[in-house]
């Protein structure tokens, strides 16, 4: 089994702190196998760490987390940026046209731009995979909601830490029986459902403090926007 961490922001993203190498050594030192960059809406960064990823000992996985008109998913295993404000079904193909898996993030979580609210559950079960486990959740009832649906629904699940700072990497990892190291057969397994989810909450504090810092960076972004 490989312990891949399938859910983190680099300093690209609108509400991430760090630049992909301060990410990769997280990884590597927590014994992770694997790691995906997924910044909101972006992929450089996410390129960038996939071809630094064998320099730690790493499988790179290229991914981004998409903002389409229902929320966010995840997409992993493409080479180029899948377009934001698109309808779900129309995310999700753009997706596997592109040689990649669609994994739906937090889907339970309104707040985190959680897709459940907006499609259906036939929608939502069309996905390649759900994360059940996020480690920034206050309470775990929306971890809860999206295990019992992909139980019930027969769906592979997956596990992030959605870190958007380093020391978080590895929080929440999905074990995956891959046929051999790399990211081709990782997302294969994941496809497959050859899966376990590990992890643990992101303590409060810190999540508090991601947020704040989104918040600010997200400002500041803005202001420089008008300049």
């Amino acid at each position: 089994m490989l312990s891949v961490e399938l859910h983190a922001h680099s300093a690209l993203s609108h509400d991430g702190r760090d630049p992909v190498d301060l990410l990769l050594e997280q990884a590597a030192a927590v014994g992770l196998d694997a790691l995906a960059v997924t910044d909101h809406d972006e992929i450089d960064a996410s390129l960038e760490a996939a071809a630094k990823a064998p320099d730690h000992g790493l499988v790179g996985i290229v991914g981004m987390e998409v903002t389409c008109a229902a929320g966010h998913v995840l997409a992993f295993g493409i080479d180029e940026i899948i377009p934001s404000g698109l309808p779900f079904d129309e995310t999700l193909d753009r997706i596997r046209d592109a040689g990649g898996v669609a994994v739906v993030p937090h889907p339970f979580q309104k707040t985190r731009h959680g897709v459940a609210a907006h499609v259906s559950a036939e929608q939502l079960a069309s996905a390649d995979a759900i994360e059940v486990y996020n480690s920034r959740l206050f309470t775990g009832r929306a971890n809860r909601q999206a295990e019992k649906f992909a139980i019930r629904r027969n769906l592979p699940m997956t596990a992030g830490s959605d870190a958007h700072v380093s020391e978080m990497v590895g929080q929440a990892v999905t074990e995956v029986g891959a046929d051999d190291r790399s990211a081709s057969a990782i997302l294969s397994a994941i496809a497959d459902g050859r899966t376990s989810v590990v992890g643990k909450r992101t303590p409060w504090r810190v999540s508090i403090r991601q947020f704040a810092g989104g918040a600010k960076r997200r400002a500041l972004r803005a202001i420089d926007g008008l300049r």
